[in-house]
């Protein structure tokens, strides 16, 4: 294939930028919500990752080649093997069935391509997302001092959040670095991953990450005070304490008032992970699940998750909009200029420099379906699962671990662990649906965790039916790799 020439792709740049150009993109976007609403084909493929790595081991690809030929191999080679998360019966990550009305604007975001870094490049999109925050920070009750950006997720926003915990407890922390004892981080036991990565990002130690007990998969405010009492006794520094709303074991919810007394007496600065649980504020079902959040320092939230946004769309907020300041203490005279308008830009209180414009897709969102529908399909999805509680509870082949707070329910096939893990890796191969497992109380458990607002009771009851039919496959055949096979008397 001849080397292309300016002209070419000059000519070329033009035909792609034009309706015609976009169109076969939108199609197969259009056609896949349609098809996995219509329930055809199977939830996920499952080939194997040496037969996908293989079919796209080539050579780095040279010259023009036509737009059809493109959108053919994305049509025949990438979309029939992605995770159809838009299926009804797709329950597996918390990762959304995203809204339609968001997957559309993601065009128009890239289309633009504007960087939030400094109001200078996106001159419309920086009061939009600051909009957004001061919108989320009202509904958390962080009144009118508060702050924030948005985030690639919850991982960013938790570490951006501790980092204003540090700049508050340790002032030349950024400039000198941690001198002296690492302070410690304190979490729940069922705390994210999150955590204990910000703890080594941030140069504490993950061995500085300490695990508060829980009691019904929460945080035991007791033990909470305990800890921190013997801390201070110990003359150690608390960097802070996390608490979560909505974890990503069972959706479980710390009591956050008991917690927020106990650091309040302690002087600690509580940041809460609510990148799951916050949207319950949307919820007057469930708002009461997150009362307490008001008397939080900071607040990681994922409008990605609970909001049905598309990745990715996460936000950090902060009580005090000066501490995350703090927290980035840096000059950079080529990008952030001493202006009248430099208060207004992201870039300062950001981790991230280029960042997409995420905030217009989380607007245009809300613009569409308003925060109370999106309220409303909060609660449709809390709704079904507590529906799947009773199901699981009134059959005998399952064990029910807890009752459901938000979207998320974990059981198991009464069997050992080795049967339930094989159980979930053979019904997610079948194409018929798609769940996660986890760990809980020491066993191996199956996860679900229901996203998309088309899934019915019809298509939970066909969950527990095909997890039935495949575990009684399994006992009939033996076939259970690692396992006696043996199904447990109930």
């Amino acid at each position: 294939m001849p080397a292309p020439t300016l002209p070419d792709l000059l000519a070329a740049l033009a035909a792609d930028a034009t309706v015609e150009g976009g169109a076969p993109f939108l199609h197969l976007a259009a056609d896949h919500f349609a098809r996995t609403a219509a329930e055809a084909g199977p939830v996920s493929a499952g080939r194997p990752a040496r037969e996908l790595a293989a079919r796209f081991d080539e050579p780095l690809p040279q010259g023009i080649r036509p737009l059809g030929a493109v959108v053919d191999r994305l049509a025949r080679d990438v979309l029939p093997d992605v995770n159809r998360l838009s299926h009804p019966m797709y329950l597996g990550h918390q990762v959304s069935a995203p809204l339609p009305v968001a997957v559309w604007s993601d065009l128009v975001i890239s289309a633009v391509n504007n960087s939030q870094a400094v109001r200078e490049m996106s001159p419309v999109t920086t009061p939009i997302e600051r909009r957004l925050i001061a919108w989320m920070a009202e509904l958390a009750g962080f009144g009118a001092g508060a702050g924030g950006t948005l985030t690639s997720g919850g991982t960013e926003a938790t570490l951006t959040a501790l980092l204003a915990a540090r700049a508050a407890l340790r002032p030349g922390a950024w400039q000198d670095g941690l001198t002296g004892p690492p302070p410690v981080l304190v979490a729940g036991e069922h705390a994210h991953y999150a955590v204990s990565r910000a703890a080594g990002v941030m140069g504490i130690g993950a061995a500085h990450c300490l695990a508060v007990p829980s009691r019904d998969h929460r945080m035991d405010p007791g033990a909470l005070e305990t800890m921190l009492t013997g801390l201070r006794r110990e003359g150690r520094e608390i960097l802070a304490v996390v608490a979560t709303a909505g974890c990503t074991a069972t959706g479980a919810f710390d009591d956050l008032e008991a917690i927020a007394t106990v650091c309040e007496r302690a002087g600690a600065w509580l940041h809460v992970d609510g990148a799951h649980g916050a949207s319950a504020l949307l919820s007057d079902a469930h708002r009461h699940r997150v009362r307490g959040i008001a008397r939080a320092q900071s607040l990681a939230w994922d409008p990605h998750k609970m909001m049905l946004l598309p990745l990715a769309a996460g936000a950090v907020l902060v009580r005090d909009v000066e501490a995350l300041g703090r927290a980035y203490a840096q000059r950079a005279p080529y990008l952030f200029h001493e202006a009248d308008e430099a208060d207004t830009d992201l870039g300062p209180v950001s981790f991230q420099c280029s960042r997409r414009a995420d905030a217009l897709k989380v607007w245009v969102a809300l613009q569409r379906y308003g925060a109370d529908g999106i309220g409303v399909l909060h609660d449709h999805l809390c709704a079904l699962t507590s529906a799947l509680h009773d199901r699981v509870a009134a059959r005998s082949a399952f064990e029910v671990l807890h009752r459901p707070e938000s979207n998320i329910l974990c059981f198991r096939y009464r069997a050992d662990d080795a049967f339930n893990a094989s159980l979930r890796a053979r019904y997610n191969r079948s194409g018929h649906g798609w769940i996660t497992a986890t760990a809980l109380d020491g066993r191996r458990v199956l996860r679900v965790t229901v996203m998309n607002p088309r899934t019915t009771e019809a298509h939970l009851d066909r969950l527990l039916d095909g997890l039935e039919a495949e575990a009684h496959r399994m006992v009939a055949g033996r076939d259970v790799a690692g396992s006696s096979g043996r199904a447990l008397e109930s």
